[in-house]
């Protein structure tokens, strides 16, 4: 595990220790590390989400059935032989 120093203002640095102290974390390490993957999380969710969107955007839908996997199937054979 890497070690990073960050400074705080008193303010804020008074504000960690106080959600360390009220929510039960261990040590303020832990509090931030929760926070960081907090904000990747929600990163992700918002990428998702653009993705999602991004898709519905992009044209008419297509029905993927049985039919249509053994048809993609076939020709992902052809195209490996």
């Amino acid at each position: 595990m890497s070690t990073m120093n960050i400074s705080l203002p008193d303010a804020l640095k008074a504000f960690v220790d106080e959600r360390v102290k009220r929510d039960g974390y261990s040590t303020a390490s832990e509090y931030v590390r929760e926070l960081i993957r907090a904000d990747q999380i929600r990163r992700a969710e918002r990428e998702l989400v653009s993705l999602l969107r991004e898709g519905l955007e992009s044209g008419e839908g297509l029905a993927v059935t049985r039919t249509y996997w053994a048809k993609k199937r076939k020709l992902l054979a052809r195209r490996g032989a």
